[in-house]
């Protein structure tokens, strides 16, 4: 797993071989960020379900203005700390270390950027998106990675875009009002 972009293009992330960490392929990463190559500059990301950190790591290595990643699980953040020293990241970050959801109902934080990437077989994916319109900033995008395309409606968000990326799914959502 590398970076595939950016200031960090071609760094080698650490191996994992964790149950339950699953990251995002190098293909489904670059074909994310070049969907999101006018908004990440200067943008202010949350890496909600963030595992090794790629998604952020790369959000940052393409010009991020600061990423918070967030996972419940100490042995994804021990994977994440070790990636960050690695590549000697010096772009402002914060590591929360909470639920996923108890993050986005507690914080006063505003995103331009909401990435939701919950275990797949999980029940979160819907209340995370609910819950992730309340601190996405105006024109600000969430994007949940499942491997089932999402097919519901979440009152107050739209779906703008749809991907697929092998066994991943990529759905965009922005504010119904934007």
């Amino acid at each position: 797993m590398r970076i595939v972009g950016g200031k960090y293009k071609g760094r080698v992330l650490a191996d994992v071989n964790v149950d339950g960490i699953r990251p995002t392929s190098d293909m489904a990463r670059e074909s994310l960020f070049n969907i999101l190559q006018f908004k990440i500059f200067g943008a202010e990301v949350l890496d909600l379900f963030c595992g090794t950190g790629a998604i952020g790591i790369e959000a940052l290595s393409r010009g991020a203005k600061k990423v918070t990643f967030n996972d419940a699980s100490r042995q994804s953040l021990l994977i994440l700390k070790k990636n960050l020293e690695k590549l000697k990241v010096d772009e402002p970050f914060v590591i929360k270390n909470t639920d996923a959801l108890t993050l986005l109902k507690s914080t006063s934080d505003k995103f331009d950027i909401v990435y939701i990437d919950p275990p797949y077989k999980s029940d979160l994916k819907e209340s995370a998106v609910a819950l992730s319109k309340e601190v996405i900033k105006d024109n600000g995008i969430i994007i949940l990675e499942d491997e089932v395309a999402f097919e519901g409606k979440i009152e107050g968000l739209k779906i703008t875009d749809q991907r697929k990326y092998g066994r991943v799914k990529l759905t965009f959502f922005m504010k119904e009002d934007n």
